[in-house]
């Protein structure tokens, strides 16, 4: 309590003292929960802040003439009973409070935390949600104020302040009987006047609880999102350790606290306007993931007209895509290309799979598979090309000895041999390229698929996250706590498929070579807290390829591709220039000339 808070209490308090010896009325005493008054602020402000007044509940029979003359119509509401009121369907259950008519706990009834205990979102705890109002009597915080709890019915409950049978104010909340959505609105009946802004300030501040096995994996995608139609999508950056902060240029649709999996948010059917978004990690509280935080204008006729949803739910492609425009964002499938791919191939066979079988290691495999024969074309024209250029390669070897040193004389020489046997030096490589999209789609696809979560596989408990067969007790710098075997069984694979591949392959630079096999050992350091179904599919996919290549070796007979080849340098004899070929030469002219 600051000290002008002291002061102001004390001010009241002998108006109070006064009023009670000139009228004879009975003493009053304070009717909030403890006794006092407090303002919450958990985020410091780094921005103007927006008019906040903590309310004075005083607890009378009636509303009298001083809190009316304080309060306004909201004097009605200074004392109550703070009492619990409960909505439920079959995915989310919703406590509300009637001290402030607001919501006190969301509980997620299908979803359990790492710890297999129930997944209560939001608690009074964890969230602080307020509703500042401009009215003739100054500004007031809708939750400071006690309200009567009607259920309309099974799916709607009103929270109401009367004033009389005519005028009242009221907050109305609606949850479907199935879904995470809850509808909010916000009507001042017959009590227009007493409202003098055409906006109510929203102040949310979260402490984000943490659900996963790995709480700092699950910190450095939580973050603060916020969607317009149309600039798109904004956010917070995630991955920084220091205080972020954003106030938007423009309206927003909605804003939403992102955790690795799950959301909360609220929505516009029309804009918020003001819009500020704050998140910081506090070092004193290590069990919080991320303290967030919005403040948002909402225009009055939008809440009267009930175009105001909370979401509370999952972060699940199929979901998020319903509830609003753009919302499906918070399920990051990826940057550009790779988020095409995850959408419109890896998710359709996902689900696909998905519906033959609930072992979703089975699913994984066979996901694998079904790309691995897919591009199978690929990887025959690339084990092709592997084979061309290893035939070529003691006459390759023969023009390096030819020509020591002048390395542009090499260069033009192999070019006009690939040329005369009619081997595209970069066929090899296009293929490897063709399937990279995929590849990388898959590195954000599993991490951050919610049907994954909590899903065993073998040893794996949960393919969302590592699978953990030793833990250490204490960090190991760049690697971690503990050994990941579906990421030790990937790099070990991934080293023999090297392995194979050398054995296919013409004779490789020596650094090059031995930078194929460092590769796979980095690989093991930055996927060892990675989710185990991604490295699951790596290992998987290690192995299908070298039984591919295996495969495709019996079928390639390289006396054929050396006759073919001849043949083609008796063929392209006197066949002029490609173009291809002529700027090829063109441009390694132009680079030796610049290095002279």
């Amino acid at each position: 309590m600051d000290r002008n808070q002291t002061i102001g209490i004390v001010l009241i308090s002998l108006m109070l003292v006064a009023y009670m010896f000139l009228v004879d009325s009975t003493p009053t005493t304070p009717a909030n929960k403890n006794n006092t008054t407090e303002t919450k602020k958990e985020i410091p402000s780094t921005a103007e802040e927006f008019p906040h007044e903590t309310v004075l509940k005083v607890g009378n029979d009636t509303a009298s003439a001083l809190l009316q003359q304080k309060f306004g119509v909201f004097a009605y509401g200074v004392k109550g009973e703070s009492q619990e009121v409960v909505l439920e369907n079959k995915d989310i259950k919703v406590v509300f409070n009637t001290l402030g008519g607001s919501i006190k706990q969301v509980l997620l009834k299908n979803y359990l935390t790492h710890s297999q205990e129930p997944l209560i979102l939001i608690d009074e705890k964890s969230s602080d949600l307020t509703l500042d109002v401009e009215t003739v009597k100054g500004n007031v915080n809708l939750r400071d104020f006690y309200y009567q709890a009607h259920k309309i019915d099974d799916q709607t409950i009103s929270f109401r302040i009367q004033v009389n049978e005519e005028h009242y104010i009221e907050q109305k909340y609606t949850l479907g009987k199935e879904g995470f959505i809850i509808n909010y609105g916000l009507n001042f009946k017959g009590l227009e006047e007493e409202i003098k802004s055409k906006h109510v300030l929203l102040e949310w501040t979260s402490k984000l609880k943490p659900f996963e096995k790995n709480i700092e994996q699950s910190r450095v995608v939580a973050t603060v999102n916020f969607f317009n139609q149309t600039e798109g999508l904004d956010y917070l950056n995630e991955t920084s350790n220091d205080p972020q902060e954003i106030k938007a240029e423009y309206e927003v649709s909605w804003v939403a606290f992102k955790q690795k999996f799950f959301t909360s948010a609220i929505l516009n059917q029309n804009t918020f306007s003001n819009v500020l978004v704050r998140s910081k990690i506090d070092p004193f509280e290590p069990e919080v993931e991320k303290m967030l935080y919005t403040s948002l204008h909402i225009p009055v006729k939008d809440l009267q007209n009930n175009a105001i949803r909370f979401y509370f739910g999952p972060n699940d492609y199929d979901i998020t895509k319903t509830v609003g425009e753009g919302f499906e964002k918070n399920v990051y499938l990826g940057w550009a290309i790779f988020s095409v791919v995850n959408k419109y191939v890896i998710m359709p066979l996902f689900q696909f799979l998905e519906s033959m079988t609930n072992n979703y290691g089975m699913v994984i495999f066979l996901l694998v598979l079904i790309i691995k024969i897919a591009l199978f074309p690929l990887v025959y024209n690339s084990f092709k090309s592997m084979a061309k250029t290893k035939i070529l390669q003691p006459e390759l070897n023969k023009i390096k000895e030819q020509f020591p040193d002048d390395a542009t004389k090499v260069q033009q020489e192999q070019m006009k041999l690939y040329s005369l046997a009619g081997v595209n030096p970069l066929s090899g490589c296009i293929p490897f390229l063709l399937q990279m999209p995929i590849l990388l789609a898959m590195f954000n696809f599993f991490p951050n698929i919610i049907q994954l979560r909590q899903k065993s596989f073998l040893w794996a408990e949960d393919l969302s996250t590592y699978d953990s067969i030793i833990t250490f007790g204490f960090q190991i710098p760049f690697y971690g706590d503990h050994v990941s075997l579906f990421t030790i069984l990937m790099t070990i694979s991934t080293i023999l498929y090297t392995y194979y591949m050398s054995q296919m392959q013409a004779a490789q630079n020596p650094q090059m070579q031995m930078l194929s096999y460092a590769m796979p050992v980095v690989f093991m350091f930055v996927l060892n807290s990675f989710s185990a179904g991604l490295t699951y599919y790596y290992f998987v996919s290690n192995f299908i390829t070298i039984g591919q290549q295996a495969f495709i070796k019996r079928f390639v007979d390289e006396n054929a591709i050396r006759k073919m080849m001849d043949d083609n340098k008796i063929k392209n004899a006197n066949k002029p220039k490609s173009s291809f070929q002529t700027r090829i030469e063109e441009a390694m002219k132009e680079k030796n000339k610049k290095k002279e």
